[in-house]
């Protein structure tokens, strides 16, 4: 799977947590959260929508090194390989 796809997927779930973004506009380099405006709670969602999705745990402490789109779909990607 390469990141492009795994950003789509990873978009597709912010989205249905989020469903007003829109992804031409999320910017892969900054942090997620602000963009969105995402709760502790909604973060957690998407976290765990990600596992769902791609079955990859994400242990609770990673969950500080996936700020970024670009963080979470370099994670995602190692994590898959």
């Amino acid at each position: 799977m390469n990141d492009e796809h795994i950003r789509a997927i990873a978009v597709a779930t912010l989205k249905s947590i989020a469903p007003e973004i829109e992804d031409d506009e999320l910017r892969g380099d900054r942090p997620l959260r602000q963009q969105v405006d995402l709760d502790s709670m909604d973060w957690l969602n998407f976290l765990l929508g990600l596992h769902e999705k791609l079955k990859v745990d994400i242990p609770e402490a990673d969950y500080a090194k996936l700020v970024t789109m670009n963080d979470v779909v370099a994670y995602l990607a190692a994590k898959l390989r």
